[in-house]
């Protein structure tokens, strides 16, 4: 006995499921369109293995949301070996599209001479800073590549979620405000602490609204470059009746000496959470910055605010 779609085997037949029509269709996985300029993840700081490490999470998480996507990391402070620089990474991948360009002229194939820019360079920041900026900026101009340049990653409310995961991480805030479970060390007022000056506090303070919703405790952004302006905000908190206050750096971690963050929560008398780090919302946003500057897909959505 057969049927319309072979011989019959005793075992059923597996029908290809139909698309389902309408918005509630799965849309199609994206993948790098072929030939695209690959992302390049400016890292700041001193280079280290601990800094490699996070580097290569968010990369690996990047290439994770969008399969074929060339990613690749540059140090602004790299030596040029173990740590390669922004600009030695840019020079490798002109060089790599021109000589995949002459190879396939050589072999007879009918290919569009290469143009347009060979990478995206995404600042790895949660905010704003006006002097690892122009760093970045130095870096692409000097290795003499057309080089796209994204803005930094915030503000953006899964930056929020970040921050609220480190909090619980540490015992400072409860996982889920829904939960009917208290946190003995939940904060009652949290600084939020950034880098780059006036300008980086006010990215952070939208941030830091977004954050208070989840929290629904006071949240204000204060500069950890500043002198005095964490024990500023620590005591604007406490006398608007904040008892508890709580540190959560607004930085990924490469950007800021770790214990620059132990000296502002000791200035602040108050326990820190851990910096973001490579949580996976870091790899998101790089790649969003990265689709965006390249016009291939919409930025990623938040999660709710619970």
């Amino acid at each position: 006995m057969s049927s319309p779609t072979g011989p019959a085997s005793g075992l059923p037949v597996r029908m290809p499921r139909p698309r389902q029509p309408g918005r509630h269709r799965r849309p199609e996985p994206l993948a790098a369109p072929e030939g695209a300029p690959a992302l390049v993840l400016a890292v700041p700081g001193t280079p280290s293995g601990a800094i490699r490490g996070l580097a290569e999470e968010v990369v690996s998480i990047a290439r994770s949301e969008l399969p074929g996507l060339d990613a690749r990391i540059g140090y602004l402070d790299g030596d040029g070996a173990e740590y390669p620089t922004l600009q030695s990474v840019l020079a490798r991948i002109s060089e790599e599209r021109t000589a995949r360009y002459e190879l396939a002229v050589a072999a007879g194939a009918d290919v569009k001479q290469p143009d347009g820019p060979v990478a995206v360079v995404v600042p790895l920041l949660a905010g704003p800073d006006s002097a690892l900026l122009r760093q970045v900026r130095q870096a692409v101009m000097e290795s003499r590549v057309a080089a796209d340049l994204t803005d930094v990653l915030g503000p953006h409310p899964l930056l929020a979620e970040a921050l609220h995961v480190r909090l619980s991480e540490a015992g400072l805030a409860r996982a889920d405000r829904a939960r009917l479970f208290t946190v003995a060390t939940a904060a009652d007022g949290i600084i939020l602490a950034s880098v780059g000056g006036e300008e980086a506090v006010q990215a952070a303070g939208i941030t830091g609204m977004l954050l208070a919703a989840r929290l629904a405790v006071p949240v204000m952004a204060a500069a950890l470059d500043q002198e005095g302006s964490i024990a500023s905000v620590a005591e604007q908190l406490r006398s608007s009746g904040s008892q508890q206050l709580a540190l959560a750096p607004y930085l990924i971690g490469p950007e800021i000496d770790a214990s620059l963050l132990a000296a502002a929560a000791e200035e602040a008398g108050c326990p820190a959470s851990e910096a973001l780090g490579p949580y996976p919302a870091i790899g998101k946003l790089a790649l969003a910055k990265y689709t965006t500057a390249l016009g291939i897909a919409p930025q990623p959505q938040g999660a709710p605010v619970r």
